[in-house]
């Protein structure tokens, strides 16, 4: 199923962090942990060097500069994951976009009830065990945090108001999506349902470059790591337990605990000589050595699944869930367009009762400017992956 569903506050710090690529076939943190390492100085420094002046006010709270200089460093951060950079250009408009979204964030807060609150906490709660899957471990997690000088806690605090902020906006607007609804988005686009076959596999990684620099090891530690990878093999072609032996050995931090199982995964989602391997083996058959860019891996398939429709009963998975089911995902999508569609007048109604003032010059003129090419978008398309 096609999951790139648009968010109404997608973009802000902690879901930036969640955007955070997970690195299949390799050691998800290794790229994040570079990526962190390419960051300019975090917020705290900036606003200790240049001052932290407030850059909005309204009726109960107020903005500073440091915060919304924290959410672009942590999209940036994200970008730079992706091998992307944010220019300066792009970065004027990026900034009152976040700002916008900050303001709504703090609007809606105001206006929060106790259910919303228990709500936003439910799923802060599963976005932060997501964050700690992706990252392999708490060690590894605190590492791409402090790269955005955050701590845990911090983190856990800004994705609860968030997800605090979208339930009382959609409590507000009192949103609903009927099962005939879902049956209708389902039949009408039937072709996004479509899952290819896929491979599911365990698998040994022995990296032969740096998890933070992702620069080559010297080559007497690569040819020490194919002498120990070929001995893996020979055990694991002998008989011993696969996933006692990638337990054991293997430098996949996000599969290592689960005896190097990886998620089902199809064509085009692993490096390429991952791929061809996974897809060329027979159900319990193990690899020769396979190497990529990321070292040298040793590959299990457990089965292939046939490529098929998915039906609205079957369970995907999900940003904040372990899974949920093609129809739930289809009403948090049809959720988040009538939100979108319905909560514009309503945020600018709160930004009028609230008396908001952008007090930084430059910030007001491309809030405006933004606010302008807004109105004169086209409608959003069904998303793509």
């Amino acid at each position: 199923m096609k999951n790139k569903m648009k968010l109404f506050f997608s973009a802000t710090l902690a879901v930036a962090l969640l955007a955070l690529p997970q690195t299949r076939g390799a050691t998800p943190s290794a790229t994040v942990s570079a990526a962190a390492d390419t960051n300019s100085a975090p917020a705290d420094t900036m606003a200790a060097l240049f001052g932290d002046p407030v850059i909005v006010k309204g009726s109960g709270f107020e903005i500073k500069r440091s915060e919304l200089d924290e959410v672009m460093l942590g999209l940036k951060s994200a970008a730079a994951a992706h091998g992307e950079t944010i220019s300066p250009e792009q970065s004027s408009g990026i900034e009152s976009q976040m700002l916008n979204r900050l303001i709504q964030i703090q609007l809606l807060m105001q206006k929060a009830t106790d259910a919303d609150k228990a709500d936003g906490k439910k799923k802060a709660d599963a976005q932060i065990a997501t964050l700690l899957e992706r990252a392999g471990s708490q060690e590894a997690l605190d590492r791409q945090l402090k790269g955005v000088g955050m701590t845990l806690d911090e983190l856990r605090a800004k994705v609860m108001q968030e997800a605090t902020a979208m339930a009382t906006l959609q409590d507000a607007l009192n949103i609903t999506v009927a099962d005939s609804e879902v049956e209708q988005f389902y039949t009408n686009h039937s072709a996004d349902f479509e899952q290819p076959e896929q491979a599911h596999v365990r698998h040994i990684l022995l990296m032969t470059i740096d998890p933070a620099t992702r620069a080559p090891l010297p080559e007497d530690q690569i040819q020490s790591k194919k002498k120990q990878i070929d001995d893996i093999l020979k055990r694991a072609r002998a008989g011993e337990d696969f996933a006692k032996l990638a337990t054991q050995y293997s430098e996949d931090p996000g599969s290592k605990d689960k005896g190097g199982e990886l998620p089902p995964f199809g064509r085009g989602e692993m490096v390429p000589e991952f791929e061809a391997a996974a897809f060329t083996l027979n159900t319990n058959q193990i690899s020769d050595v396979v190497t990529t860019a990321y070292g040298y891996h040793i590959i299990l398939l457990l089965d292939k699944i046939p490529a098929k429709k998915l039906a609205l009963a079957d369970k995907v998975p999900s940003p904040d869930k372990n899974t949920m089911t093609v129809a739930d995902k289809i009403k948090d999508f049809l959720t988040q367009q009538k939100t979108e569609k319905l909560a514009q007048p309503y945020l600018e109604n709160l930004k009028k009762q609230a008396g908001v003032e952008i007090l930084d010059p430059d910030l007001k003129a491309a809030m405006e400017a933004a606010a302008a090419a807004a109105t004169n978008a086209p409608p959003n398309a069904m998303p793509e992956n």
